[in-house]
């Protein structure tokens, strides 16, 4: 059993790190509003935008000739998985939730066939995907230094990409991110941006409007601008996301040090009595011994 001196000792560690636990969850707090707002702010341009290239897209008969964002290599060969995850830790299981769904489909691709590589956003989960898939990283982007993830390091990492698919390091290019819904739940979403997927029908409005110049003129300057969104969003998600998971894997690491500190404390007063008891039996039996 714990001396009395152990048990002191470790209810005053756990209060400390319920002091931590606490400060990081108000920390979260604080910044979930801002990274939410932004996340919600960027989805209807990127849902406009995405409706726009596939009224564009709908108008054309993808050839050779068509912007190779829209075309594709015509192969299906070599898949590049872009990964997204965070920096810092202490964020439950976020960051294992975007690489296991990365993983997953990885096998998949391979199980069929396939070349899987990987192009990695972000620190944590690096270690995983090296261990598993130890020669098919082939690029990524730190972002160790950056406070805030935004529209710069989007078009950066888009640019990098393209610079991959021009160079025919792969065919297929799926980013991996959590979406952000709430404090409560994030969901690990897997979306194709190399090549761009084919359009669903376009909406009914946009059958009347006349593009100038040729829709594959517009198509070729907007694709970049569509990639580079579509990152950007995710992100924002993921900044959202991040600041969700960590806001609630804190506030049960908080509950969860208050009852490990109740549980302590009865402990110690029980110790406590206990001790208290005996000596008192110690100076009876000694009085009535004299």
């Amino acid at each position: 059993m714990a001396s009395l001196k152990e048990l002191k000792g470790r209810i005053n560690s756990v209060k400390s790190t319920q002091k931590i636990t606490k400060a990081k969850q108000m920390v979260a707090a604080a910044k979930l509003r801002k990274a939410q707002s932004a996340a919600e702010a960027a989805r209807p341009y990127a849902s406009r935008l995405a409706g726009v290239v596939a009224s564009l897209a709908s108008r054309i008969v993808v050839s050779e000739s068509s912007p190779k964002l829209l075309a594709g290599t015509g192969k299906d060969a070599v898949h590049l998985l872009v990964v997204a995850n965070s920096d810092r830790g202490l964020c439950g299981a976020f960051n294992s939730n975007i690489v296991k769904a990365a993983r997953l489909k990885a096998k998949a691709l391979e199980a069929e066939g396939k070349k899987v590589q990987f192009y990695l956003i972000g620190r944590k989960g690096r270690a995983v995907i090296r261990r598993e898939f130890p020669n098919a990283i082939i690029g990524g982007f730190d972002t160790t230094t950056v406070r805030e993830a935004g529209y710069g390091e989007a078009d950066a990492i888009a640019a990098e990409l393209v610079a991959l698919y021009d160079a025919g390091k792969f065919d297929v290019a799926h980013l991996f991110f959590s979406r952000f819904r709430s404090a409560l739940l994030q969901e690990p979403t897997e979306q194709q941006i190399i090549p761009v997927p084919a359009p669903k029908s376009a909406v009914a409005a946009d059958s009347v409007v006349e593009y100038e110049p040729e829709e594959e003129e517009i198509l070729a300057a907007l694709l970049p601008r569509y990639l580079k969104t579509q990152i950007f969003g995710a992100l924002l998600e993921n900044a959202a996301s991040e600041q969700g998971a960590s806001m609630t894997a804190m506030d049960n690491a908080t509950r969860n040090a208050g009852d490990l500190i109740s549980k302590l404390t009865i402990q110690y007063n029980r110790s406590r009595q206990a001790a208290i008891t005996t000596e008192l039996i110690e100076i009876i039996a000694g009085a009535e011994a004299l």
